[in-house]
């Protein structure tokens, strides 16, 4: 996948630099910013006309084209609306906008003059990363298996002025973390949108191995089924039964911090595709099953962001994968299986596969005594229902740990809600047969599903989120590369970044 380039500069006089495209924020009924002030006297004062003539105002969501001016061939008015009001939200529609706007142009390279935007709730830090993340993932297309791609952005390289008001080194590091988080979205958008044909549980082992290639501080092993029947995860190759694809743990052991330092666990629910196996799915959008496999997804691209802002921490990723198929081999309903930790577990229905898988890959996380222990899931239908699209349901066993991924998802505006993990829900999974059923009946079914993996998760804190609302779009279709964002603030403010 193609990136974009990021400097920081303080440039005196905004006319004087060349470049393909000048951006230049305009704020509604207030005084030119200077950088814009300086363009429209070596445009002969277009920008004001324009303003005079009532078309654009610079309200937010607004943008004009100009001609050239000076060492700009393009002049690129982005509307910010109230400069009094100017908060995160408006930085975000301003980003998109300016996006769109170069995405409709032939600009290889563009300065942004934004060093003068009064950011009302967040600083010049927050704003460069954000705007450097936006750009890279709205610009990510999905190529794999078209034979004629949505055509690329053409930008290359985009400078951002500073005006002088930033620390040039801080400014630039602002702007790689961006990069970096957007780079780690388009890694996990491009393997949820695969079909599951071509992203199997193999294929996952295999970007794994690559993402460790010629990295010396990432370690990447791959238990294959015969391993894992010996450790005793029965509950894992239960789901995979069914498939004639083979089940794969991916460990991945990223080693940023000190050797002594306990290691925060991500782990992915890899379900390649869900067909619900012998409790077999609706036709209806079953396709979008493709994107079970977005937990997953999302902890390989927090992987790629880790590894490439090379964060002092460590981390260990476990990456959960198989395929939930019916066949004659297949787990059916009523059957008993015995979990890697010892706890038995009637299947009283087979699509509530990715519980089974997590379980077992909970159990294995305990050997590396981590911190703390994050499963992102796109887990049930339930918390669809129950928050949308807009945030991520999060449970926890700490309350510290939640609200330290509650801030990061505030921070990074990849959102998440705490839900409640109460005890009186636990009993909706008992069972007469097993030490517990794997479902727990119709209501709270997203509640019932955090209290089923909890019970594996007592010896460490942890936190799980479910991404099923957030993970993929259905129209237009297409994953979101959520929760990366979130994971890797979550990890940089842990490393103290």
């Amino acid at each position: 996948m193609t990136s974009i380039s990021f400097s920081a500069r303080g440039i005196d006089d905004a006319a004087s630099t060349n470049t393909q495209c000048a951006v230049v924020p305009i704020f509604n009924g207030s005084k030119l910013v200077p950088a814009a002030n300086q363009l429209d006297k070596a445009a002969g004062g277009a920008i004001k006309r324009a303003l005079e003539l009532g078309d654009f105002s610079g309200k937010a969501g607004q943008s004009l084209m100009l001609p050239g001016a000076g060492g700009a061939k393009r002049l690129l008015l982005i509307g910010c609306g109230d400069a009094k009001k100017f908060d995160r939200s408006a930085a975000r529609e301003f980003s998109q906008r300016v996006y769109i706007a170069l995405n409709g142009t032939s600009a290889k390279d563009a300065i942004l003059h934004i060093g003068d935007l009064p950011l009302k709730d967040g600083d010049s830090v927050w704003l460069l990363s954000y705007l450097a993340r936006h750009l890279v993932a709205a610009s990510y297309r999905y190529t794999e298996t078209v034979s004629k791609p949505k055509s690329p952005l053409k930008l290359r390289r985009v400078v951002v002025n500073i005006s002088g008001k930033t620390n040039i080194r801080i400014a630039n590091a602002a702007l790689k973390q961006g990069c970096s988080i957007g780079l780690g979205v388009n890694q996990a958008c491009n393997l949820a949108n695969l079909p599951g044909n071509i992203c199997t549980p193999s294929y996952l082992a295999q970007q794994a191995r690559k993402l460790g290639r010629g990295n010396s501080k990432l370690s990447v092993s791959v238990l294959e089924e015969k391993k894992m029947k010996e450790l005793g995860m029965h509950s894992l190759l239960s789901v995979s039964a069914g498939s004639v694809q083979p089940a794969k743990l991916i460990v991945m052991h990223y080693k940023g911090g000190k050797a002594s330092d306990k290691p925060y666990v991500l782990v992915g629910k890899g379900i390649t595709f869900d067909s619900g196996g012998i409790s077999l799915k609706p036709g209806a959008k079953m396709d979008e099953m493709k994107f079970d496999m977005g937990g997953a997804a999302s902890v390989l691209g927090t992987m790629h962001a880790l590894t490439d802002l090379e964060l002092p921490l460590n981390v260990v990723a476990i990456v959960a994968a198989a395929e939930n198929m019916p066949s004659s081999r297949a787990t059916k309903p009523g059957d008993v299986i015995t979990s890697m930790s010892g706890k038995t577990i009637e299947v009283l229905n087979t699509d509530a596969e990715g519980r089974l898988v997590l379980c077992d890959a909970l159990t294995y996380a305990e050997r590396f005594k981590p911190r703390a222990v994050i499963d992102i899931a796109t887990l049930t239908g339930a918390c669809v229902v129950a928050l949308g699209a807009h945030a991520s349901a999060l449970y926890a066993n700490q309350d510290e740990l939640a609200e330290q991924l509650l801030a990061a998802g505030n921070e990074s505006h990849d959102r998440a809600w705490r839900m409640p993990l109460w005890d009186d829900y636990q009993k909706q999974l008992n069972s007469n047969f097993a030490d517990m059923g794997n479902i727990g009946g119709p209501g709270g079914g997203s509640i019932t599903a955090a209290c089923f993996l909890s019970r594996y998760a007592e010896k460490y804190h942890w936190a799980h989120l479910d991404i099923a609302g957030s993970a993929w779009n259905s129209a237009p279709k297409g994953a979101t590369g959520r929760p990366v964002a979130l994971l890797t603030r979550y990890l940089m403010d842990r490393a103290g970044k």
